[in-house]
């Protein structure tokens, strides 16, 4: 079932030549809804988020290549060439590797990357290409296992490029326990599955170079994640820095959160109590509350509907991460991809968006439907014997 489906959603994939739309791309749009004032790009997005049917093309909207889903696939096929060795893989790594490395974002210290169109919150407007850690940091984790695969230079050269990146344009903000990166570089905040990710990255690349001074930056913004876990073994969102307040949103972030912690204890060689206690707790929080037995996701705690396809390829991917921790995990992730193929993976091979109470939003999107479930394919495929 597991080959079937990837293959499947290869030949979507390469098909569509890994271009696609995406949930938050309204604002690519002829219309300038920014003379709505402040709200209207914000209404704009949300709206169109939730429509099950795709009106793009009425407003303008061209299929366009998105960095991170270039990242994505990047991680995915370099992963199934480790696997495999089929040099057909390999060619697609080169392909993203080197598309990356000519797409990045310019007027920064180093190797960076953002989103392929403008996105507005109540919070923050970013235009298209503001880079930020969380785009950076998924690219970054493809272009590890793409130098994993062929120990090239240039994507090693990369990668230390992204840590001067966020070392000198990323806001870094000590907090009593650690430290906590920014989201971008135009704002300071703390969105914790941001910035355990730039200490993810930076473990890895403290694992090539072993410079001291990047695992000591990992280390404080991981203490500082492990604080603000809850006794239950969740994670809010993020923390106002002004208030101290929390957001709390309980979702696929929290799989983010463990996926990195998982890695930065493998990379930066680091195996404390504290730590493993963490992603224990954690673990087991994350997939009795947060999944049922039968590999169904809920959206976000305590709500059930809509099932995400992100929510259900990150399941796939932290649990395939967290099999050394409890072998059973492995299984789960079977469960969870099992569950989805059947519920959410179309004919022709692509994945659904969301799966509602009543009704299926089937709208292809390619970076947040089609990259994640590739890579969680791809993910628990090299787990297996």
């Amino acid at each position: 079932m597991i080959l079937q489906s990837l293959e499947k959603l290869r030949n979507y994939i390469e098909s569509e030549h890994f271009k696609g739309y995406d949930p938050y791309d309204t604002l690519n749009s002829h219309v300038p809804f920014y003379w709505l004032g402040k709200w209207g790009p914000i209404l704009a997005i949300q709206s169109q988020k939730i429509n099950p049917i795709n009106i793009r093309q009425f407003f303008g909207i061209k299929k366009g290549y998105n960095p991170k889903a270039m990242g994505l696939f990047l991680h995915a096929y370099s992963i199934l060439y480790a696997k495999t060795n089929k040099k057909e893989y390999l060619d697609k790594a080169d392909y993203f590797f080197e598309w990356l490395k000519e797409n990045y974002s310019n007027g920064y210290s180093g190797y960076c990357w953002g989103y392929n169109f403008d996105w507005a919150s109540p919070a923050k407007y970013l235009e298209a290409y503001t880079p930020s850690i969380v785009v950076t940091g998924f690219i970054s984790k493809g272009i590890f296992e793409y130098y994993q695969i062929t120990k090239d230079k240039k994507a090693f050269d990369v990668l230390q490029s992204v840590c001067d990146f966020i070392l000198n344009d990323i806001p870094i903000t000590e907090m009593e326990k650690g430290i906590c990166f920014s989201y971008t570089p135009i704002k300071i905040d703390c969105c914790y599955n941001a910035s355990i990710l730039g200490a993810e990255i930076f473990a890895k690349v403290y694992s090539i170079n072993k410079d001291k001074k990047l695992l000591v930056y990992a280390q404080k913004a991981i203490d500082f994640i492990i604080d603000k876990e809850k006794d239950t073994g969740f994670w809010n969102y993020s923390i106002d820095l002004e208030s101290g307040r929390e957001r709390k949103q309980i979702d696929f972030h929290q799989g983010y959160i463990l996926e990195s912690l998982c890695e930065f204890i493998k990379y930066s060689g680091i195996y404390n109590e504290k730590y493993n206690n963490a992603l224990e707790k954690g673990a087991i929080f994350y997939k009795n509350e947060q999944f049922f037995e039968n590999g169904q996701s809920k959206w976000r705690l305590p709500k059930i509907y809509p099932i995400d396809i992100h929510n259900q390829s990150q399941g796939v991917i932290t649990f395939s991460k967290l099999n050394n921790l409890y072998p059973g995990y492995l299984n789960f992730a079977k469960t969870i991809l099992e569950w989805t193929i059947e519920n959410m993976q179309d004919k022709i091979g692509y994945f659904y968006y969301q799966k509602n109470k009543f009704y299926l939003n089937k709208i292809p999107y390619m970076r947040w439907s089609q990259a994640w479930m590739m890579l969680a394919l791809a993910t628990l495929l090299i787990q297996i014997e």
